[in-house]
């Protein structure tokens, strides 16, 4: 016998009835970004390396530590499979001159790897849903996204979720801030950490991200970039915060919020939660106005955020209780198999008319019996049994018999035109 083989570790198979439950999120994704008019954007799994080490950042932990990353055996390219996909956003953005004719509005679902310590809600797949304006800079586009990402998680029927802000503002102001901080790190040196160390002169902001407990006092007390910011990235600031509160989302300042990619400029935001341990921010992002240029385009404004599924999906289960898998409308009995071409037939009718329909299958040793063929309909949860049997064959018709409510009623419908009566069959 061959030697089994599973799964990387932490790159989880999605199995039913766990895969409807994805599907059912993923078309109210699909819905909810209709109606704000964005459209989506589908980018490979696989980039160039140098797209993440230029637009993710070469001192994030991403790059750093978690990308998986390969040469290409043919031609020696060196390339990464996807840890975020903004980069990858703008990257086709840039390459097809996709904001020519005015800015977009854009989204995408898809799997992210990081090599990283499996644990819940972090995994190194892990599926994200993110969106991406290009080309608007106003304030009214962030607060439209955060707006954007708050309708999704409360339309969800998610509780207990606090939006935290924070505003980076442009180059000069953090690099101002950015002097303040090293000057600040280097009079406590006995209190940073390795990594804090590590990161003094490449990338202090970083550093306030820090989840040491030794260092939270320190950094605490450290300068806030708040302090370093103009009249007008204030007033950005101070806009976005009155146009949601015009909506109706109350949002904390939290001068500590830097992200942990080096894109972001002025608005910066996470969506949180207290109920999934060390794993609770659900959605991040913010601006990026400086990434196109990073990249190889023009100036372009931009602004977006990302959200796990898998953690948006585990606190739906702590919260609401499972989500109910989706069940057929009809389950085929079928004692006789000389009678299937006949009931394949109806059934492609039936499925023709919208009725979803299990058809019966048999073994080896044929259909099986009708008790075990109606145990197998009960627990596939349909609403009806069509019961295609010798008598009611002989009649040209089939039995619908109720398996839900007013169990056991039972009416005889005609074959030959199933789609007559198919409507009575869906909820």
């Amino acid at each position: 016998m061959a030697e089994k083989l599973n799964a990387v570790k932490g790159m989880n198979d999605i199995l039913p009835p766990e895969s409807a439950r994805w599907e059912w999120l993923e078309d109210k994704v699909r819905t909810l970004m209709a109606r704000y008019a964005y459209r989506n954007i589908r980018t490979p799994i696989v980039e160039p390396t140098q797209l993440f080490v230029r637009g993710t950042g070469e001192t994030t932990d991403i790059v750093e530590k978690e990308m998986y990353s390969f040469e290409d055996r043919l031609n020696g390219e060196q390339l990464t499979l996807r840890p975020e996909n903004t980069p990858g956003v703008v990257r086709a953005a840039i390459e097809h001159n996709l904001t020519y004719d005015g800015g977009k509005r854009l989204y995408y679902m898809g799997p992210m790897f990081r090599h990283e310590r499996p644990q819940r809600g972090r995994y190194r797949q892990f599926y994200q849903l993110g969106a991406e304006v290009l080309g608007f800079p106003g304030a009214e586009v962030d607060a439209e996204l955060m707006l954007l990402a708050y309708e999704l998680l409360t339309g969800l029927g998610l509780r207990n979720i606090r939006v935290e802000l924070n505003s980076l503002g442009i180059p000069a102001e953090r690099q101002a801030h950015r002097a303040a901080l090293v000057a600040y790190f280097e009079q406590h040196a006995g209190l940073l950490d390795e990594d804090a160390r590590r990161r003094l002169h490449s990338n202090p902001l970083r550093i306030l991200d820090t989840k040491n407990p030794a260092m939270q006092k320190m950094v605490g007390d450290a300068p806030q970039l708040l302090g370093f910011l103009g009249d007008a990235s204030l007033a950005r600031f101070e806009a976005v915060q009155r146009l949601l509160g015009a909506c109706g989302v109350s949002c904390k300042v939290n001068p500590r919020l830097v992200r942990g990619l080096d894109y972001y400029s002025h608005t910066v935001f996470e969506f949180i939660t207290d109920e999934l341990g060390a794993q609770g921010t659900l959605c991040g992002g913010g601006r990026y106005d400086g990434l196109f240029e990073v990249l190889g385009g023009k100036p372009t404004p931009a602004v977006g955020w990302g959200m796990g599924l898998e953690r948006v999906l585990d606190l739906i289960r702590q919260q609401a209780g499972e989500i109910a898998a989706p069940a057929p409308d009809a389950y085929a009995i079928v004692p006789d198999a000389q009678a299937l071409p006949l009931v394949l037939a109806n059934l492609q009718a039936l499925r023709g008319a919208g009725v979803s329909v299990q058809m019966h299958a048999g073994s080896a040793e044929g259909m099986g019996s009708m008790k075990s063929q109606f145990k197998r309909a009960d627990a596939s949860g349909a609403r009806y049994a069509l019961i295609f049997g010798a008598d009611e064959l002989a009649q040209g018709a089939v039995t619908v018999k109720s398996l839900r409510d007013g169990a056991g009623a039972q009416v005889q419908r005609p074959l030959g035109d199933p789609g007559a009566w198919a409507g009575s069959l869906k909820a």
